[in-house]
């Protein structure tokens, strides 16, 4: 069964740091992009940044300079490295699978329940919490 698993969620104060991974399985990623998403309470799901097989990459312009996606396919893994974070990045951080044909990633996911409605994605992790903090 295909599957993606987040890990790397914490509590740091403004301008620090911290590294998610998002641990996958049961698919190729080859004909996939994983990306991650992040939701504050109530509120929507906002694409922060995805990457694909081929090392292509996009960055929410807010998060540009400071987060980094990387993928290690030795460790069906991708990074989301966020450095000099502050209290507007706090949030619950998903990852997500979506397929390399259209339609494209959606920017901004409606809420529902505790998380969001998915549309097209075909994985949708659990999530891990980032708090930032003095």
């Amino acid at each position: 069964e295909a599957q993606v698993v987040e890990s790397g969620g914490g509590s740091v104060q403004p301008g620090g740091s911290l590294r998610l991974s998002c641990t996958f399985s049961g698919f190729r990623f080859d004909e996939s992009d994983i990306g991650w998403y992040r939701q504050t309470p109530g509120s929507t799901c906002d694409l922060v940044s995805y990457i694909s097989s081929a090392s292509t990459s996009f960055y929410h312009h807010s998060v540009k300079g400071r987060f980094t996606i990387s993928l290690d396919q030795t460790k069906n893994t991708v990074y989301l490295q966020m450095n000099n974070l502050g209290p507007e990045d706090a949030a619950v951080y998903h990852c997500a699978v979506k397929s390399r044909t259209p339609p494209p990633w959606s920017e901004r996911l409606p809420p529902h329940g505790e998380s969001c409605l998915i549309g097209h994605l075909e994985r949708w992790g659990q999530g891990t919490l980032v708090t930032v903090s003095s």
